[in-house]
Formats: structure tokens, sequence, C-alpha cells
């Protein structure tokens, strides 16, 4: 006992040090130089992004800024990757504003909630991840996800339309109802000096991307369009800008809700917390096939966690990994956490001496900003790739895209239905695992003889199990048997090679038991031949083994051929399973 809580302090001692790991590189100065060039790159595009992303989760900008000052840091120094960017990102800013708009809430109560809703997503990523229990995330396949973003950047880059256009319209209960109402204001309600500045911002945001694709594109684009919006008037033209942006530090506090919406707030924010995990892990795990750096799913989820728990007790709101400014980082030499560091501290410089600057930047160049960085993840490439590796994986995305489409902006819908059908897929397709009559071909391996035209004998038969038994599938292995049994009434011997069986259940335990109780009342004797060591454990703790007799389990299916024979000789035909001995005519 006592070295077990030895163990359970140093383990957790661990998960909140893991920066001991890298911060000892930062004596060498070219780590530091490295470190501090990709943190400054880095912090040239977090900032515009992260006023955009709060815009999109309906929440003011300095609120992004909030979320994307100390929640870097902290991400850094207690997450696994070195490389990996945290703050605001789309899918969950979209999340976020489908959990709170339908409360109802004024603006300074939406801030309040939204900073709750990160402390919420937080506090079940920390549990989970000091109980390892990170492993609750492959429950999104990955056809899900393919599904999922792909929706989600649509609903995402379509949502900002009206801005660009300087529409403002009544949302709808669902995403094609507020672009209906959209399509129908445009003839009349388009605004063209917002036009006009949106599509400079898109010109030139794919401008920078596609001719200087290593300068901070977004960044320059905010900056040209801040000072034509204020050498035009662009606010006097009617056109909707950023205003007064707070300026200072945000203040720690702890948010408080109504008790009531407190229940409404919970599957959100556990969607909230599995998915952005599912997305910063994703990245991480892309970048350490590169750096070749070890990696932690649970030690990602804690640092992930205390992320989301510092954002919202600093008046910001739920947050996660960022694809691109990762990529960045990467690119632009990031070696140990502290790039991260040095591009929160900025946003943090940013916060208390430039917000004024932002005063004239425009609503519709944030929209800009996020539709041109989301488009990107729309690819539909992953469908077809799904399809080809499992019809079933081309389902559950197709049916994923389409619900989460459906339902939007309540994109939680999406991902509880693909949970599901990949749920009840997997266990439709381990219902009915191969089965086959095994031959020995010339070559000397064992095949389906139905599936390659060989004989097979009356006497003697070999089975092949290809899968694991449990209670959806022991029933379809028994009915298996018994039909292959009927349609061999000479039957003497019959083997079954359960290889493939890594796992087995109670009701997997009790057909065996019945079937080798009906075999040996018609006169069939059973051998089982390559158990893996868990199924003969679990059978020798059943009883079954020593029931059915160690005499009847082989480790190879030769050692049971060679006891067959030497048992019965020339009562069982066997040439069907001996190694072929060609003819003298076939010898060169």
């Amino acid at each position: 006992m006592k070295n077990y809580l030895s163990q359970l302090l140093l383990d957790a001692a661990q998960r909140f040090t893991p920066f001991l790991d890298w911060i000892g590189e930062l004596k060498n100065p070219e780590t530091i130089k490295a470190d501090i060039l990709a943190g400054v790159t880095v912090a040239l595009i977090l900032i515009p992004q992260s006023m955009a992303y709060a815009q999109l989760a309906g929440l003011p900008p300095q609120v992004g800024l909030y979320a994307a000052f100390l929640v870097p840091i902290i991400a850094a120094l207690f997450g696994s990757s070195r490389q990996l960017q945290n703050g605001p990102v789309a899918i969950i800013s979209l999340m976020s504003a489908a959990a709170l708009i339908p409360l109802g809430l004024s603006m300074e109560e939406y801030v309040v909630y939204a900073a709750m809703l990160a402390i919420m997503a937080g506090v079940i990523q920390v549990v989970l991840g000091l109980l390892r229990l990170g492993v609750l995330v492959d429950f999104l396949s990955h056809p899900v996800v393919i599904g999922f973003t792909n929706a989600a950047a649509i609903v995402i880059s379509s949502l900002q339309i009206g801005k660009l256009l300087g529409i403002n319209i009544d949302s709808g209960q669902h995403l094609y109802e507020t672009l209906w109402n959209l399509l129908l204001a445009i003839p009349e309600k388009t605004h063209f000096p917002t036009l006009l500045m949106g599509s400079f911002s898109v010109f030139l945001l794919l401008g920078f991307k596609k001719f200087a694709p290593k300068t901070p594109g977004i960044l320059f684009t905010v900056v040209v369009t801040t000072l034509v919006s204020w050498l035009i008037g662009f606010d006097m033209l009617g056109g909707s800008v950023v205003g007064e942006v707070a300026a200072g530090l945000p203040s720690f506090s702890i948010p408080v809700i109504h008790s009531e919406h407190f229940t409404a707030l919970l599957m959100p924010a556990l969607m909230i917390a599995l998915l952005s995990f599912v997305e910063a892990f994703s990245i991480a795990k892309a970048v350490a096939s590169k750096t070749r750096q070890n990696l932690s799913a649970d030690q990602e989820m804690v640092g992930g966690g205390l992320a989301n728990i510092v954002a919202g007790v600093t008046q910001g709101y739920a947050v996660s990994g960022s694809f691109s400014r990762t990529a960045v980082a990467y690119d632009a030499g990031a070696r140990t956490g502290f790039t991260a560091i040095v591009s929160g501290l900025i946003v943090g410089v940013t916060l208390l001496f430039l917000t004024p600057l932002l005063h004239y930047l425009p609503i519709a160049t944030l929209a800009a900003v996020i539709i041109v960085a989301v488009v990107g993840m729309i690819q539909f490439q992953p469908f077809k790739h799904a399809w080809k590796v499992n019809p079933h994986d081309g389902i559950v995305a197709l049916v994923v895209f389409i619900v989460t489409l459906y339902f939007a902006p309540h994109l939680e819908w999406g991902i509880f239905i693909g949970i599901a059908l990949s749920l009840g897929l997997y266990i439709y397709r381990t219902m009915q695992p191969h089965f086959a009559e095994l031959a020995l071909d010339k070559d000397g391996a064992f095949r389906d003889a139905h599936l390659f035209g060989m004989k097979t004998s009356s006497s003697l038969a070999l089975f092949r199990y290809d899968g694991d038994l449990y209670f959806a599938n022991a029933g379809y292995l028994e009915k298996r048997l018994l039909n292959a049994v009927a349609n061999k009434p000479e039957l003497k011997v019959l083997i079954l090679d359960l290889e493939a069986v890594d796992q087995i259940d109670a009701t997997g335990e009790e057909m065996l038991m019945h079937m080798s109780e009906r075999l040996d009342e018609a006169g069939i004797e059973f051998f089982i031949t390559r158990p893996k060591f868990k199924l003969s454990d679990a059978l020798k703790r059943s009883g079954l083994y020593d029931r059915i007799g160690e005499e009847h389990f082989f480790a190879k299916r030769v050692q049971a051929l060679d006891a067959i024979k030497e048992k019965y000789g020339q009562q069982v035909d066997m040439s069907h399973l001996l190694k072929y001995k060609p003819k003298v005519s076939e010898i060169p």
C-alpha cells in the first residue's frame, strides 16, 4: 500500500511538471533564439485570429485576446507537445456559440457563461487525464471526425457571409433557415462598402497565402484594411468596425451562472472537452511524427484541461490546439514550449498598449480571416478514401456530415449520431466474422477450401474462425459449426482454429461448452488449436479447459493433425491437410 501511494504521488508530480523535460534546453542560446523567433511569428497570427474567432463565438474581440494570453503558456507548461499552439479555434468557437445562444442571455451574461463553459470543459479534461481515461476519445472515430470537420467548416464559413456583405439577419433555429433569410436579404440589404472591404480582405489573404506563404499574411491584411478603414472613414460610411477594445490584462474571477443553466451546459462542455482534445492531439501527433518526440494522450488532456480552466477564470472562453498556428511554429523552428510562452506574452503586451490601434479594424476583415482559415478544412477526398478502406466508414462519415449540417448550429448531434452509428456498424461487422473450412495448398499454406476450390474430407474437418467470441457473434459460430456437422454425416473429428480470438465473454464460453457436449454426444472428437494465452486462461478459469481435456488443445495445427493421425490412422481422411507430394511426372 505504501509503495502504491508513493508511485501515485510520483505520477501526480510528473503530471504537473512535464515542462522539466525541455526547460533545461533553454540554456542553449540557439534554442532560445529559435523559440523567440517562432513565438513572435505565431503571435502575429494569433492576435487577429483570436479576435476573429471570438466574433464567431458571439463574444467581444478582447475576449479572444484574453483566451490567447495565458492559455498558450499554461498549455505549453503542462502539455506533452513542445510545438502545439493552444488558443481560440474555429470549431470550438462555433460550438460555444451553439451552446450559449439558445439560453437567451444578455451580452454581459453571455461572456460569463462562455467562461464557465470553458471551466466545465477544462475540469472534465483534467479529470479524464488524471484518471488515464484519454482513451475515451477513441469513440470519436476517424470517419466521425472527417464528417464533422467538413460540415463544421461549411457551417462556420457560411455564417460569416452576412458579415462580408454587411447584412444583419435573425438566426434561424437551423442553419438552412438562417441561410434562406440571408439569401432573401441580399438584394435589398447588401452594404456595398462592406462588400468591397470584405472582398479586398479575402483578396489580400489569398494573395499572401499563395505568393508569400512564409509571411504573416493575416497580420498584414489586418494592418492594411485597418489603415484603409481609418483613411476612408469606413465606419462613417456605415461599415462595422471593432470599435473600442478594452485595454489592460484580464482579471482573475470565478464566473457564476444560474443553477438551472448548469445542466444545459454539461453536455456541450463534454463535447467541447472531447472534441478539443481530439483536435489538439491529432495536431500534436502530426508534428511529433516529424520531431520524433514522445507524446502522452493523458498528459495532453491534463494540459488542455488546465488551459481551458485558466481561460475561464481570466474571462476568456473554450480553447484548443490550432493546426495553422502549430504548423507555423514548426516551420519557424520552434524547439520547446517556450515558443508558446513568447506568443502569450506578446498578446499580453498587445492588451496593455496596442488595443487603441484595433479600433478601425473592419468586422468584414475578421469574417474574411475566418472564411479563408476554415475553407481549407473542407476536403472531400477523405470521404472517398474512407469508403475504399471500408464502405461502413464512408457511410459514417457521410451521415455525420449530413446530420451535422442539418442540425447546425447544434453541432453536437452530428457527434452523438456518429458515435452511435460507428458502434452499431462495428457490432454488425463483428456479428459474422469470417468462418472457413481449411485445406492445404501446394505451397503448404492453409487456405479457405471453398474459396479456392480445394477438396475436403467427410471424416475430418478443420475450421478457422476469424474474430473475437462474444455475445453478438457466439450464436453465429454455433450455427456455422452445427450446419457444417450436419453436412458431414460421417464426420469423426472436428478441429477449430481459434488463433484470431483475442477476447471471449461468458456467452462465447457457454457456446463452446454446449458445442463440445453436442459433438461428444454425436461421437465427434473436438479439438481446439492455436488458442492465445488470454483465451486459454479464460477457459481454465471457467473450468471448460479441463472439461474438454488438455489433450484436445494444441498450440499448432500440425501438432493436432499428428496426434489425430496417430490415434485414428486410416479411419479418417486427412489427405487434404497433408503436405503436397508431387507426382513423378511433375518432378523436373
